[in-house]
């Protein structure tokens, strides 16, 4: 079973010091269900794999044991070069997703020839009730939706969140550093507005302002706009 075969490959590359290592920055992921590999070596065993027909029993095989089959799922579905089955492979694994490593990592490059198409899964990812869920959705927006595609709608529908969950908000910070830099213009009145929560408009203040896109200018404004004592 292909299930078996690459579990057992996996091992093979196993760095056990860079799982130590990995497991520290990773804090809801238990790390006995590390096996750690290294990115680069799931990226290529990702691209061997995706070639191969018998693919789809592992991607269908979730929850998966360990954070590396996650990882290298992620990674399987970047290589899935048609949209329609890509779209539906990733919605059936973000249900599973328990971690903002595979989150963040999981980017399909077919997603960007489709932009217009991925619009309407994204505002159902933003409203989901799982906490991965929404972060990839508020990540697709970033990576997709802050260049020539940008309307400021965008940043209403992140603006609009509202949680208590770390990892979504911590996303949202960095999709407003992110819009700064690239949108300063359109994306300053939801900073100078405060139509962030408190947490979340000092983060994203704190983020643009470490991004080298800024400029010093910019800094100071913003500096300036932080809700003290917070």
């Amino acid at each position: 079973m292909i299930v078996e075969e690459i579990t057992n490959e996996l091992f093979k590359m196993q760095d056990v010091k860079y799982r130590d290592f990995n497991s520290k920055l990773i804090p809801t992921v238990d790390k006995e269900s590390m096996i750690g590999v290294r990115t680069p070596e799931l990226r290529k065993y990702a691209k061997q794999l995706v070639k191969r027909e018998d693919v789809r029993e592992f991607l269908h095989s979730v929850p998966h044991k360990y954070f590396d089959e996650n990882q290298l799922h992620a990674f399987i579905l970047a290589e899935i070069k048609d949209f329609g089955v890509c779209l539906e492979e990733v919605k059936n694994f973000l249900p599973y997703i328990d971690n903002w490593a595979t989150c963040d990592q999981l980017s399909p490059k077919v997603f960007k020839k489709y932009r217009k198409e991925l619009l309407t899964h994204i505002k159902e990812w933003i409203n989901s009730d799982k906490t991965y869920t929404v972060r990839f959705g508020i990540g697709m927006l970033m990576e997709h939706f802050l260049d020539e595609d940008f309307d400021p709608a965008y940043p209403e529908m992140v603006a609009e969140i509202r949680s208590e969950e770390y990892y979504i908000n911590m996303m949202t910070a960095w999709y407003f550093a992110t819009a700064l830099a690239k949108q300063y213009e359109q994306v300053l009145p939801f900073i100078e507005n405060k139509k962030l929560d408190t947490w979340t408009h000092n983060k994203a203040i704190q983020k643009a302002v470490e991004s080298y896109r800024i400029t010093d200018e910019q800094k100071t404004y913003l500096k300036g706009i932080k809700v003290k004592g917070k």
